[in-house]
């Protein structure tokens, strides 16, 4: 009796202080991005029109029904308008009133039917044959996909999230959430790439800040927005790991700008983004031709007698890259120049996307000698790359992701080069969310099924603070 109550006044504790906390942010919400009067009030607004519509069907003698979600589907579009973005519902496999029919998949084991603590346990959802074309079209939150880890390694080459990763090996299964604030960014960048017609635009953002509390899935999020960005064709400079753009390898200072080279990891980035874009690097030409100045190889020095290298006129930007690739000198020249091409790409939508990006407003690892005695902290923006890429101040489509697991400290509201009200917070598992994730531990048995109640996962939803690694690892001790 004395855990229970302890439990209860924690659980409701923690829901006052989330309470307490999104009342007190600074920085919008990423719903607030294409919804800011509220995304209830649209759905709440597609669901009266739906039934009115039932209604008059009915009275006109004996039709076809259809499907509700359609319908709701149908109504809310012919309100929005014929180019705005489909309607998006929350669903959950969980419900309170009326638990969803068992329905066997090929991916569940049967006994996912059985009843749990008086309630019929809700079953998945089938795998649909084309996750990816899911991640596209998709309209509903609260939903699992499942994809293979070599679909996922063959869309984002250049590295998983670790939090990902941890959810895989820990789950046992390769299987995301899609939730509500990941569609929301993804149809911020869909309206921005392919604007509607109509006069009404809703807002968007071309640089979003992405920052929220530890362990929300900012990174899963930013990951999925990158494979689903590729799906459909787009240029995706991807960066899951600023950190080591300012950690590691050699460092030299260019004589020509005052700002120091780093081309170990100059080489890896050029390397990472030709894995994926090789075929859409070939077709693209170079715009720039000016000299590209060379620094120092990596543990060889200058070049004796050269100070830049020349670009043939016909050269595409897969040449620039394999340059950059072959001659370490021309590294980190060639990803700087890289920037300024990928600016004046108008053929196919470009979208850079760096996670880790605090990293890049706080010291590097590296020192330069002033005394015999002393150092002196280089900063971030003194590195070249760092320097090209961090700033905001463009009409490019931008997005990065603050990671509280670098331990960088917190970083002032306004930062240099970021436009304001580019921050945006992420927030972490709603109820709904919550209900849904357990669920899914308990199909994949990270929690005892004779042991599972809705009493028992509302506890860890609080006890958490809607934290993802924290509920997961509650989990088994239900």
């Amino acid at each position: 009796m004395l855990l229970r109550s302890l439990l209860r006044s924690a659980a409701a504790s923690s829901g006052g202080a989330a309470a307490a906390a999104a009342t007190r942010s600074p920085f919008p919400r990423v719903s607030d991005l294409l919804y800011p009067g509220g995304a209830a009030a649209s759905r709440t607004y597609a669901k009266a029109k739906a039934k009115a519509k039932a209604k008059t069907t009915a009275g006109k003698g004996k039709v076809r029904a259809k499907d509700p979600r359609a319908v709701a589907g149908d109504s809310a579009a012919a309100a929005a308008g014929p180019d705005a973005a489909p309607p998006r519902t929350t669903t959950s496999t969980w419900s309170s009133n009326s638990p969803p029919t068992p329905s066997p998949s090929p991916t569940t084991p049967p006994s996912t039917s059985a009843p749990v603590g008086g309630r019929s346990s809700p079953s998945p959802r089938p795998s649909l044959p084309s996750p990816t074309g899911m991640l596209v079209s998709m309209s509903t939150s609260g939903m699992f996909i499942k994809m293979s880890l070599d679909e996922w390694k063959a869309m984002l080459p250049e590295g998983l999230p670790v939090g990902m990763m941890k959810e895989f090996e820990e789950t046992r299964r390769c299987a995301v959430m899609v939730r509500e604030s990941f569609l929301d960014l993804r149809d911020n960048f869909r309206r921005i790439a392919d604007p509607p017609i109509t006069a009404k635009r809703k807002s968007t953002k071309k640089q979003i800040v992405l920052d929220g509390p530890v362990s929300c899935g900012k990174s899963v999020a930013l990951a999925m927005l990158v494979h689903w960005a590729r799906s459909e064709g787009w240029l995706v400079f991807y960066v899951p790991k600023g950190k080591e753009w300012t950690h590691g390898g050699f460092f030299y200072r260019n004589p020509y700008n005052d700002l120091w080279d780093t081309p170990v990891q100059a080489a890896r980035i050029l390397q990472d983004f030709l894995k994926f874009n090789e075929s859409h690097l070939q077709q693209l030409p170079c715009q720039i031709f000016d000299p590209i100045p060379l620094g120092e190889g990596a543990g060889v020095g200058m070049m004796k007698g050269v100070d830049s290298m020349a670009m043939p006129e016909s050269s595409t930007l897969y040449d620039l890259i394999q340059t950059g690739i072959t001659y370490t000198h021309a590294a980190t020249g060639v990803v700087v120049r890289l920037r300024k091409e990928l600016s004046l790409v108008k053929d196919v939508p470009v979208l850079f996307a760096i996670d880790q990006y605090n990293n890049w407003f706080t010291f590097s690892e590296y020192q330069e000698p002033v005394t015999v005695r002393s150092c002196r902290p280089i900063h971030a923006r003194e590195l070249s790359m760092v320097n090209a890429y961090r700033s905001m101040m463009h009409d490019d489509m931008m997005i990065g992701v603050f990671s509280n697991s670098t331990a960088v400290g917190k970083l002032r509201q306004e930062l240099p080069d970021v436009p304001l009200g580019a921050r945006v917070m992420f927030p972490r598992y709603n109820l709904d969310e919550a209900a849904t994730v357990c669920h899914y531990y308990l199909r994949q048995k990270l929690i005892r099924r004779e042991g599972f109640s809705e009493e028992k996962w509302k506890k860890i939803y609080y006890l958490s603070n809607g934290n993802g690694s924290e509920m997961r690892w509650l989990a088994p001790f239900i």
